[in-house]
């Protein structure tokens, strides 16, 4: 008896066209891949490269150009802002200092709001959403370009709110909820350390340069200010004026008055002065109860306004010391503008003749009665 067996059913043989078909979508896929993983390298060499510059920021200038405009270039973001809150560094104050107008980084927003402003737990983690005008509004204010999509991230300092830094793509898709965030908290926190470490910086550099008791420049800053100034002043072809101002009979006022007051008038006389400058001149306080300004792009007839201004703005009002007593300060003050020396003149013998000059025409004002304005020669 035979027993029959059934065949094995036939399976079908894919074709060579689809084979080829798999094998380039198999292609496509990895090289997909491929690519993602070399634009993936790409950006956090991008992020490496600028987390360096930002570590290596000597200056507030300097640190806020790298985060508004490297930054928004190397994320691909429409709009960054950072949002300071008022107690965080002193920032007005400082810039202030430094002589940064606050027009010139119209994404740096001081918030007169304090850290306990922001307590509410919503303001204290990322947060990742669409744009929402009326909740966002803080920190995208109208002057910025209107997001899509939007990213807030704190910034903490020792578990303390110093701000925020915001990140706006008109991609909606960008910045939805369920991004991990990871990357982004830690350039936060890098911007958060570089911000402290700038200013302290800062801060350290100004006091340096600073006279402790006026707060206006002191004779190595001006010293260094001029030089820098004579060599700009020669490349680009603008005149410069220096002024040279003392306090006539200082000592008068210390030994009828005491020291203490004699410091008060010295800070009266030096805040009157800076209030006839501009923001491009510079004062510094030499010694004493002496006092220079340098005028940039100025004549001698634009010195001698000027100083005929502060001498006016000085005497015109007297100075209210202890005991609701008042003391009327005059000032002499000597101008002069820079003149074209022998081309082989050093920067530095050019900024100490300019110097003379004026010393020689204030010791002249003083001379022929004080309270006056002489120019050199």
């Amino acid at each position: 008896m035979i027993l029959s067996r059934k065949s094995p059913p036939l399976q079908s043989t894919p074709d060579a066209s689809s084979l080829q078909s798999e094998n380039e979508q198999l292609r496509a896929s990895l090289q997909s891949l491929l690519d993602q993983a070399h634009d993936n390298q790409l950006i956090l060499q991008r992020h490496h490269h600028l987390n360096l510059k930002l570590i290596g920021a000597d200056s507030l200038t300097e640190l806020l150009q790298l985060i508004f405009q490297d930054l928004k270039e190397s994320s691909s973001l429409d709009v960054v802002t950072l949002l300071l809150t008022e107690d965080a560094f002193d920032i007005r104050r400082i810039m202030t200092d430094l002589k940064i107008q606050a027009r010139a980084f119209p994404w740096l927003l001081l918030s007169n709001l304090s850290e306990s402003d922001f307590s509410h737990a919503k303001w204290r983690a990322p947060r990742l959403e669409r744009f929402n005008a009326e909740e966002h509004q803080i920190l995208f204010p109208d002057h910025q370009p209107t997001p899509a999509s939007v990213a807030i991230l704190p910034l903490l300092r020792h578990k303390r709110l110093v701000g925020y830094l915001g990140f706006g793509s008109a991609d909606p898709e960008r910045f939805i909820q369920g991004v991990a965030t990871d990357f982004i908290e830690e350039q936060a926190t890098i911007i958060a350390i570089c911000l402290e470490n700038v200013i302290n910086n800062e801060r350290l550099k100004y006091l340096s340069l600073t006279d402790p008791l006026t707060r206006v420049s002191n004779r190595r800053h001006f010293e260094l200010r001029l030089r820098e100034e004579v060599v700009r002043s020669q490349r680009q072809s603008y005149p410069l004026a220096c002024l040279y101002i003392d306090i006539d009979h200082f000592k008068r006022i210390n030994d009828l008055l005491g020291h203490q007051e004699g410091d008060a008038v010295l800070c009266g006389v030096a805040t009157r002065i800076k209030s006839e400058l501009r923001l491009s001149d510079s004062i510094a306080r030499f010694g004493g109860e002496e006092f220079v300004v340098l005028l940039i792009n100025t004549h001698t007839a634009g010195a001698k306004h000027v100083a005929e201004r502060i001498r006016a703005r000085i005497m015109g009002q007297p100075f209210q010391v202890r005991n609701e007593r008042s003391c009327k300060v005059t000032v002499s003050i000597g101008a002069a503008e820079m003149k074209a020396g022998p081309e082989n003149q050093t920067t530095e013998s050019i900024a100490q003749d300019l110097l003379a000059r004026a010393d020689e025409a204030l010791y002249r004002a003083k001379n022929s009665g004080r309270n006056r304005v002489l120019c050199a020669n």
